[in-house]
């Protein structure tokens, strides 16, 4: 969903000769595919292994020159700022009250309400932006949206909702679903996940 925010014409022109960070980067698709679109610079972090293999090998494979680091989300770039940082963090409610460190549920599993990242990156995307920077970031409906919403601005920034997108339950989200439905997180009858693109500038 992100990427087809990044591939609006008018996004693709704010993005030439932009730098570019993509946190959370995973395998690294959104930051690839900004860099492909006009970037100038892209660099990657993420905290799993895993991933930070991912997102080297295939920005090697796209002939993508990225740098990619290992580390807790914005600590291993500080103090760089970037024009563009793109975020697609784990969000998924979980049973635990931290994320999980050495399996694959590391990718979604994000705390009882789905904030433990997200809570985070609102608080501290503004110190790696430049005074002129967006911040991208994609969220699930069942992790509070207003919540970013308004801990982004009480970090000072301005959001505002770009997309939405109803897409069908996952395997994990339906291996999930008894329990969120008992949490009330999911309604009974629910079938579909409802995401969410946010931008954030400073104001």
């Amino acid at each position: 969903m992100l990427r087809a925010v990044l591939r609006q014409r008018g996004r693709l022109d704010q993005l030439t000769g932009r730098s570019v960070l993509d946190v959370c980067s995973g395998t690294g698709a959104l930051g690839i595919e900004a860099l492909r679109s006009g970037a100038a610079s892209l660099t990657c972090v993420d905290l799993s292994l895993r991933s930070v293999l991912a997102s080297w090998l295939n920005s090697r494979l796209h002939g993508v020159p990225a740098t990619v680091r290992r580390g807790d989300l914005f600590s291993p770039v500080l103090p760089r700022r970037f024009d563009l940082v793109l975020a697609n963090p784990p969000y998924m409610p979980a049973a635990s009250l931290t994320p999980p460190r050495h399996r694959m549920a590391r990718c979604w599993d994000a705390g009882p309400n789905g904030r433990i990242l997200l809570d985070r990156i609102c608080a501290e995307a503004s110190s790696v932006l430049n005074d002129d920077g967006t911040l991208l970031l994609v969220q699930s409906g069942l992790a509070d949206e207003q919540a970013t919403l308004d801990r982004l601005m009480k970090a000072g920034l301005v959001p505002e909702v770009l997309a939405r997108a109803r897409v069908p339950f996952g395997p994990v989200l339906r291996a999930r679903a008894p329990v969120l439905r008992a949490r009330g997180l999911l309604a009974f009858e629910q079938t579909e996940e409802e995401l969410v693109v946010i931008e954030a500038c400073h104001g």
